[in-house]
């Protein structure tokens, strides 16, 4: 099945700015709903951007107009665009993947994820 692996995260102060990136292993249709998710210590599993094939995102409202998320189809590559980050976003950011569009949504279980790229922001 398709592998997912995420980079880019780091640590930034308030403000600033970070671009993640999920590499695809192969174009599957197992990819035709990305979407990026994160979770910071103590708390649940957030879903923040998700995308069908490379059109409709969906944000979640705590990031509405600074985060934007992206696709670049000829690379298998998803992005996750970051922009006037606070403390509320750090956390560990996962990409993952699903086949299922008529389910593709912020609260899907998507049956395939990566590792996770860890953001901080202070």
């Amino acid at each position: 099945h398709v592998q997912l692996v995420e980079s880019g995260g780091g640590s930034v102060q308030a403000g600033g700015s970070l671009t993640l990136s999920c590499a695809a292993s192969f174009e599957s249709p197992d990819t035709n709903c990305m979407g990026w998710f994160r979770q910071a210590p103590g708390k649940e599993r957030e879903g923040v951007a998700i995308i069908i094939d490379d059109h409709s995102p969906t944000y979640a409202d705590s990031v509405k107009g600074r985060f934007t998320i992206s696709r670049d189809k000829t690379q298998n590559i998803l992005y996750l665009q970051m922009n006037d980050l606070n403390p509320d976003d750090t956390g560990m950011y996962t990409c993952a993947s699903s086949r299922y569009v008529g389910l593709c949504s912020l609260r899907h279980r998507f049956p395939y994820r990566g590792q996770g790229t860890q953001v901080t922001v202070s």
